[in-house]
């Protein structure tokens, strides 16, 4: 019979702990992103894009469809930010990973719930502009990667 995988015994493992000195030397070089700074950005595009929809269409309607697609991010995403960085979240990792994937749930929920409303509160609703609206707020994702924080001079 063939092996496939060695055994790990087989193997010496060339992964080492970092000592609590390292793990903090890491965090201060590579700080993490807020997520409420990825909502603000979000708040920030969301705003333009209706903005712009309204300016280029002339139209009240397309304005607002826009700006339910950004809500459709932007709500969802607030909540979700609350949620993990609340104080629930950080007791320990297994209510940090729990903590995540209910919060991403009710994130999924509040953005179906928020398109479903656009359809019946908005009269002629621009499909369209709503997911123009939708897809550029979520983009903030994207780019607020690009935008790290500096790591703090020591």
């Amino acid at each position: 019979m063939v092996t496939i995988a060695p055994d790990a015994g087989d193997e010496e493992s060339d992964f080492t702990p970092l000592t609590a000195a390292e793990a903090h030397a890491l965090r201060e070089k590579h700080p993490s992103i807020s997520p409420w700074w990825v909502v603000l950005g979000q708040i920030g595009v969301g705003v333009l894009v209706t903005l712009i929809a309204w300016a280029v269409t002339g139209s009240q309607t397309v304005g607002l469809s826009a700006a339910c697609g950004a809500l459709a991010v932007i709500v969802p995403a607030a909540l979700f930010a609350r949620g993990v960085t609340g104080q629930f979240a950080s007791v320990n990792a297994g209510s940090a990973v729990m903590s995540f994937f209910l919060w991403e749930l009710v994130k999924i929920l509040v953005t179906v719930g928020i398109l479903l409303a656009a359809q019946r509160l908005v009269m002629g609703l621009s499909w369209p502009a709503m997911l123009v609206g939708l897809v550029v707020t979520m983009k903030v994702y994207w780019i607020a990667l690009g935008f790290k924080r500096k790591p703090r001079p020591v």
